[in-house]
């Protein structure tokens, strides 16, 4: 191989970026949770296992063995930097978002991790934990962004709130790295009045929105969930930005956006409650901008990786 070739080689790797999405997340953000995740699952006082291995230099290599899109490479990452003395050389393909096919029992060498051996050790479970519910989440919001593309419906297919307490950044990048919307990451992020906040002050959705709008001003949005039309109206008019039609029928829910969007077509609608993978085509609909489903990241199933010491 030619100097210039190696030189266009090593130009050319430096280029590729692993993970599109990994500057949404920041830095100190990320290595306070990653800590946290490694201080519950490191020994507070001795690791007898990392004195067993000692602490000379040695390779590790990261395996991809279930088929699945690839995602979560910045929380891999952040472990063994946390860890402390370890770099990860990625392959060129290891690329988040990618879909990986997987078969004959055979397995995808994604990356190699070098550093003292006790380190890779401490790190090996929680990096692995992190990825594979990362990718799991991918996975599944992919398949169900396939669907949506595949009948040319023009919506977002979203996530909800319904995520892992403590793993919720993990969830919310899966989403992304899979192409859906994340929907509102926390409480603050967007204010959404739900039925149990219309109940508690006095039942009046209009009240409600008009409260919330008095402190949330031009910035936030604002959603109320609605179990009728006639819900959806009063909140339009009370001036939410996005409705929620809540557990409807298929066949209904077409049948009232339609109505509300004539109305208010610039109003946002929202389909949501009890919608998965299976059934999502069902509530396609030019009126419907938005299917959100709570299963995207509570009934993900993982994708298998390992770690393994090169010897």
């Amino acid at each position: 191989m030619t100097n210039d070739t190696t030189e266009n080689e090593s130009k050319r790797q430096k280029t590729i970026t692993h993970a599109p999405h990994s500057s949404l997340i920041p830095p100190p953000q990320l290595r306070s949770i990653v800590s946290g995740w490694l201080q519950d699952d490191i020994p507070s006082h001795f690791d007898v296992g990392g004195h067993v291995v000692g602490s000379t230099i040695q390779k590790a290599e990261l395996w991809m063995k279930s088929s699945g899109v690839l995602a979560g490479i910045p929380f891999f990452d952040a472990v063994f930097a946390v860890c402390g003395e370890c770099s990860i050389q990625w392959e060129d393909d290891a690329i988040e978002g990618k879909l990986f096919d997987i078969n004959d029992n055979k397995k995808i060498k994604l990356a190699t991790v070098t550093g003292p051996v006790s380190h890779l050790l401490q790190g090996e479970r929680t990096a692995l934990n992190s990825m594979s519910r990362c990718s799991g989440v991918a996975t599944l919001s992919n398949k169900c962004v396939q669907i949506a593309t595949s009948q040319n419906w023009q919506g977002e297919v979203a996530g909800t709130r319904k995520t892992t307490p403590g793993f919720r950044l993990v969830e919310k990048y899966g989403l992304l790295v899979g192409g859906a919307s994340t929907h509102r990451l926390d409480l603050s992020q967007m204010v959404m009045l739900k039925d149990n906040h219309v109940w508690a002050c006095g039942g009046s959705i209009e009240a409600a929105v008009k409260k919330a709008r008095g402190v949330s001003g031009f910035s936030q949005k604002i959603e109320v969930e609605c179990q009728s039309l006639d819900e959806a109206l009063v909140a339009a008019g009370a001036g939410a930005d996005v409705v929620m039609l809540d557990n409807f029928a298929p066949q209904k829910l077409k049948e009232d956006a339609k109505l509300f969007k004539e109305k208010y077509p610039h109003v946002i609608v929202e389909a949501s409650g009890g919608i998965t993978m299976e059934t999502m085509a069902d509530y396609f609909s030019e009126h419907v901008d938005v299917i959100s489903q709570g299963k995207l990241t509570q009934g993900y199933d993982c994708v298998d990786f390992s770690l393994k010491i090169v010897h």
